[in-house]
């Protein structure tokens, strides 16, 4: 005899109401038939990676936790770009705004929140947003193209993200708070002022104990008036200084309401067969707005449906972690001293870590952490479970030991509860990691991220997840040997030692005789393998142009809306008044919608068409800028001794002369240069890849900065007195990078991984240097102009003809 499935809608496609079908569907597959109702035109997506989708760190595809395929694979019926509008809770349906109407058996409000907007006047003008979904994301990315000045109201946690998020997309940033010092609800004073430190060195700027009053202009935003009557010049302003839960739906239905949607521990709204989970729901007097607390209530609400037993949802001891461009930080429980508590703290300004402990009556009650958040999962379990630490401060202040996460016996990960968070992006608690080891059989950390998600995004809890392999899997866990990519468990080192050897000449041969599971490569392979071999093979090799990605293929760079950007090569950030008039003449020709000047000194044309980029190129008569492509991309300067009273050294001459030298150059990543010429260092070489600051009767030569999403200040390599001594270091060293650096490895990531004094170890060597010289020399004298070439070439100005997008790699 077949059971009728009840029916459960579900109103919102969120984070909070998916995770509880999700455990709901293995605890009683076949319990419910499952309508979901969204009102954003997407599927379920992982709304706090929105973050690294605005700095650059990830796509809209990458943060999506469940595809279309999902629902279908569960029988799930889901309406996306729907608002359910009505309830009537006497008859059990719901009503959406498209003409939609279901019955229900049983009904879960997931309703989330709104971001709270500050009530003064000029909300509602054009450019005034919050920080909250998708849709905020791509008009930030596309306010970035026009304009230059954001303001950010609100100095927390989602504040601080958008703010670096906008600092990516090349605005000038200023983070607006009304406190004296940022992150004041998760960090003390100390940590909160490293932090700000740490986003001031990256761009960022801060107005503190400000209040908004006003926002000026007349249909768009001009600015911000302030309380103390001072104004800030805006183009965009973000306000992420709150959220309020969504309760208008549940209040025009009758149920309970005070700040959320009130629910008791079994997540049970005041009317029989509705239920409130996540952001909307108020839970003995507290709305939590983090993943965590969400996630535990979905486990709960769907044990109860299921009707399976469940102790009921007792509330959350929350945590916060924020990790902007390698700025790590991490805080939870009580974090500042109260009578009765006492605190330990260690501070280390030189290597930018902090770290504070709250203790009350020998239990740990808070932590702060700062630069070096390893141990704060661990430290958050304690706190939660209000263990005693007697004895134990002080290792816990100064790090925990590794031994203790691998320790198979009596180890603190034994001792955590199963229902424990251990990935907070994607919310897999320690019971489901135990569960997919001993009952599914993974072995690996890979495997487990594939059956979990768990370490699938930012991958801060691998040290735990491979703790918890080691603890329940013991001697069958397997170190997998992770290789290039998935088709091969053969790493860098080894592929190009084997191309040497066996003199490979081409990618298919490679894949073929170094058994490629996959014999057609992935998109992470084929174009390492190009690169490998041209590096390698300088004269011989041909490069496999379909093994390279859109952008490299085109020659530039493809905007979201399907056309390119043109970026002509600008020696040094030096132009010229006919250079201006030729490319101003370019750019009104060909109707291009915006010319932008770049971070590295050269002239951006944006919005261009595919079949219009031979003309453009043809009559710019310029090389190209590779600014789309793993090459170097600039070199900037200051103008140095030429006309600046501080400086010390030819900066432009310098400059240019390194461009010239270095145009074209194929490396593993992109290859950033500057040159300042003296220690006021105005053109930023400290956050280059090789970076050269002028002094007194020579040079400094620093390597290994970065300036994008991981923020990264240069080493010095060592300082020359000659012009001729500074290329040839030059050469040496980048020659040495692409020899020795993996695939899409910066210089930054590289430097880290061998270590400076490796670098400085090969490089010392007159003899070596002089050879790696003359390596890179050979391999500059085969390249080049790409856009000379195909203006030139008949058969490769055919490929620019076609008006549908290439496919990517």
């Amino acid at each position: 005899m077949t059971v009728k499935r009840k029916k459960l809608i579900v109103v919102g496609n969120g984070m909070a109401g998916v995770r509880a079908i999700e455990h709901l569907l293995k605890l009683a597959p076949e319990a419910y038939e499952i309508t979901i109702v969204g009102t954003e035109p997407y599927p379920n997506y992982n709304r706090i990676m929105l973050s690294s989708v605005l700095a650059g760190g990830a796509s809209l595809d990458e943060i999506v936790i469940n595809d279309l395929e999902w629902y279908r694979s569960f029988n799930i019926t889901l309406y996306t770009g729907h608002t359910v509008t009505s309830i009537d809770t006497a008859a059990r349906t719901v009503y959406t705004d498209k003409g939609v109407t279901a019955a229900y058996d049983e009904l879960i409000l997931a309703t989330g929140s709104n971001p709270f907007m500050l009530p003064i006047p000029g909300t509602e003008k054009e450019g005034v947003i919050a920080f909250r979904d998708i849709k905020d994301t791509q008009i930030m990315q596309d306010v970035s193209q026009k304009y230059s000045k954001a303001l950010v109201i609100g100095g927390g946690l989602l504040g601080l993200e958008a703010a670096r998020g906008l600092l990516h997309l090349g605005m000038d940033v200023s983070v607006v708070h009304i406190h004296e010092y940022i992150m004041e609800r998760q960090l003390d004073e100390a940590a909160s002022r490293m932090l700000r430190g740490e986003l001031e060195a990256q761009g960022m700027k801060f107005l503190l104990k400000k209040q908004s009053e006003a926002i000026l202009g007349k249909k768009r935003v001009k600015g911000l008036l302030f309380a103390d009557g001072e104004m800030a010049e805006a183009d965009l302003i973000v306000m992420a200084v709150g959220i309020k839960p969504n309760v208008m739906l549940a209040r025009n239905s009758g149920i309970e309401v005070n700040r959320g949607i009130v629910v008791n521990d079994y997540m049970e709204t005041s009317l029989p067969g509705i239920y409130a989970v996540g952001e909307c729901a108020e839970h003995r007097g507290i709305a939590y707005g983090l993943v965590a607390p969400l996630y535990e209530q979905g486990a709960v609400l769907a044990k109860r449906l299921a009707g399976a037993p469940t102790e009921g949802y007792a509330g959350s001891v929350t945590s916060t972690k924020l990790k902007v461009s390698g700025v790590d930080v991490f805080s939870a429980g009580q974090y500042n001293e109260q009578p009765g508590t006492k605190a330990l703290w260690f501070q280390d300004e030189t290597e930018g870590i902090y770290k504070k402990l709250v203790i009350q009556e020998d239990k740990l009650i808070g932590a702060v952490l700062f630069g070096d958040t390893n141990d704060g999962a661990l430290l958050f379990s304690m706190i939660k479970k209000g263990e005693n630490i007697k004895g134990r401060e002080k290792e816990l202040l100064l790090g925990i030991p590794a031994d203790a996460l691998a320790s198979p016996k009596g180890n603190r990960l034994e001792g955590m509860p199963d229902d424990e968070i251990i990935c907070g992006c994607n919310g897999v608690t320690k019971g489901t990691i135990a569960e997919a080891i001993t009952a599914g059989g993974c072995t690996s950390v890979g495997q487990i991220k594939a059956c979990t998600k768990a370490s699938a995004s930012c991958g801060g809890c691998k040290p735990l997840v491979e703790g918890l392999l080691q603890l329940y899997a013991g001697e069958a866990a397997v170190t997998v040997k992770e290789g290039i990519c998935s088709c091969t468990t053969l790493g860098r080192d080894e592929i190009v030692a084997e191309i040497k050897r066996m003199k490979l000449t081409t990618v298919k041969e490679v894949m073929h005789v170094l058994s490629w599971s996959n014999e057609e490569g992935c998109p992470k392979c084929r174009p390492s393998l190009n690169y490998y071999l041209g590096m390698l093979w300088p004269e011989e090799y041909v490069d496999e142009n379909e093994s390279r990605y859109t952008n490299e293929r085109y020659h530039a760079n493809i905007q979201k809306d399907g056309t390119y950007s043109v970026v002509p090569r600008i020696y040094g950030g030096v132009t010229s008044p006919a250079e201006l008039i030729k490319i101003a003449e370019v750019a009104v020709k060909y109707d291009v919608p915006l010319v932008k000047f770049t971070g590295g000194q050269r002239l951006d044309l944006l919005g261009v068409k595919k079949e219009d980029l031979p003309k453009m190129w043809e009559e710019l008569d310029m090389p190209s800028g590779h600014a789309y492509g793993k090459t170097l991309r600039t070199v900037k300067t200051c103008v140095g001794s030429t006309f600046c009273r501080f400086g010390t050294q030819d900066a432009l001459g310098m400059g240019i002369r390194l461009e010239k030298a270095f145009e074209r150059l194929n490396a593993p990543g992109k290859v950033k240069l500057a040159v300042s010429g003296c220690p006021r260092n105005c053109a930023e070489a400290t956050i280059k890849d090789f970076g050269v600051v002028a002094i007194d009767g020579g040079w400094e030569l620093h390597v290994g900065g970065n300036g994008g999403v991981h923020v990264r200040a240069t080493d010095l390599l060592c300082v020359v007195k000659t012009d001729d001594e500074v290329l040839e270091w030059a050469s040496a060293f980048l020659q040495y990078y692409r020899e020795q650096a993996g695939w899409n490895e910066r210089t930054a990531q590289w430097i880290e991984r061998v270590g400076l004094d490796s670098i400085k170890q090969a490089l010392e060597s007159p003899e070596e240097r002089a050879a790696l010289v003359e390596r890179i020399q050979k391999t500059l004298s085969l390249t080049t102009d790409p856009w000379k070439q195909i203006v030139n070439t008949p058969e490769l100005r055919k490929n620019f003809e076609a008006i549908s997008l290439p496919e990517t790699v």
